[in-house]
């Protein structure tokens, strides 16, 4: 019985490194097409298993997954820069054509959310969703995933045992993040108090956050107060009242944290009411407004989102669950997108916990801190 060819033997009739072949074979843009095209010649000589897929890659007949964007129109400044880093991130994969669809739902409610789902199923084979955790929802996300469409919570998870997985950072060591920065800001016994802004009472994310805040504000300092959660439906002009009001009934304010949204309406309020020093914020998402607030003393700590390798991520992680849906005979040897699909923690080892229908549970990317001095 003739050996069958291994990568090691067309390297080395081919006159490349193995890695080169490997490259060759993934579909990675690092080797000339030159190369590339002799690795083929070669492979066809000698009857190399792969030599079809080889030619696949180089004659352009790469897989096609459409995946689906559902985002708010809420904090438009965010949500746009994430739906140009999707696109961006689907035009550099090399493995296989991406194309990104993008709705935006009108509001953060239910029914907007399910509006949104239901325009973008038809067109898509795997589904994004940032939205609010509620039965409605769910009830949509199990639809979707009865007619072989994932749905991959981003920023804040919902349909838990349902959706395939959820994408995103920890929200619970967020919140602890923020509350660590703002108390060590604060000498011990010097008193004072802290107020918190929320989304809404459905943002899962939001209150993860609120939960690790408050838990590490307990266990910490004791001594600082916390105010009564203020709910601002992630507006700016909302925020900016209820920070206003906020500065008015409490003199002995020390310190803001705003889980979500409307974050220039806290920084509004601290510039024209001068507390700039005297109040501290802490604000989510490096953006225009959050750089300024940074250089000007308002923000002493933005917790950035690492947008681009989470639409990364969200490209390896709906390529799998479409091939397993699909079935080996339908997506046969469908190439990587974004790299590997499991994400990894800061300190590199892996970041996922907790199966949800055949799906990894929880991927979680490391947050990005910025201080001024970052700037």
């Amino acid at each position: 019985m003739r050996r069958r060819v291994t990568i090691s033997d067309l390297a080395e009739a081919a006159g490349v490194s193995t890695a080169t072949v490997d490259r060759v074979l993934n579909g990675r843009s690092t080797v000339r097409r030159a190369t590339a095209i002799h690795v083929l010649e070669v492979a066809r000589e000698m009857g190399f298993h792969a030599a079809p897929l080889l030619e696949k890659r180089l004659t352009g007949e790469r897989e096609n997954l459409t995946i689906g964007l559902v985002l708010l129109s809420t904090e438009p400044e965010f949500y746009h820069k994430f739906q140009a880093e999707a696109e961006a991130a689907a035009q550099a994969e090399s493995g296989m054509r991406l194309r990104v669809l993008t709705e935006y739902a009108a509001n953060s409610s239910p029914a907007a959310t399910v509006a949104a789902l239901e325009r973008l199923a038809p067109k898509v084979q795997a589904i994004g969703l940032v939205a609010v955790d509620h039965p409605r929802v769910s009830e949509a996300v199990s639809g979707l995933h009865a007619r072989g469409i994932p749905v991959i919570a981003l920023l804040s998870d919902l349909a838990q045992g349902v959706r395939h997985a959820y994408l995103g950072v920890n929200n619970l060591k967020v919140g602890r993040v923020a509350a660590s920065m703002l108390a060590r800001a604060i000498p011990k016994g010097a008193g004072g108090a802290l107020a918190l802004f929320v989304g809404g009472q459905l943002w899962h994310g939001h209150e993860l956050r609120e939960t690790g805040f408050r838990s590490y504000i307990r266990r910490e300092r004791p001594d600082l107060v916390l105010l009564d959660t203020q709910v601002n439906l992630d507006t700016d002009d909302l925020t900016y009242e209820a920070a206003i009001a906020l500065m008015a009934r409490h003199p002995g304010l020390r310190g803001i944290y705003c889980c979500g949204g409307g974050r220039n309406g806290v920084i509004r309020a601290i510039r024209e009411e001068r507390r700039q020093g005297a109040v501290d914020v802490i604000a989510n998402e490096l953006t225009e407004t959050t750089r300024r607030a940074l250089a000007d003393g308002i923000v002493s700590l933005v917790i950035d989102t690492p947008v681009r390798e989470i639409c990364e991520a969200l490209f390896g992680l709906a390529r799998v669950a479409v091939k397993e849906r699909a079935g080996p005979g339908d997506v046969a040897n469908m190439p990587a997108a974004g790299g590997p699909v499991s994400a990894r923690t800061a300190s590199g080892g892996p970041a996922m916990s907790g199966p949800a229908t055949g799906g990894p549970g929880q991927v979680f990317l490391p947050m990005r801190l910025i201080l001024p001095e970052s700037l």
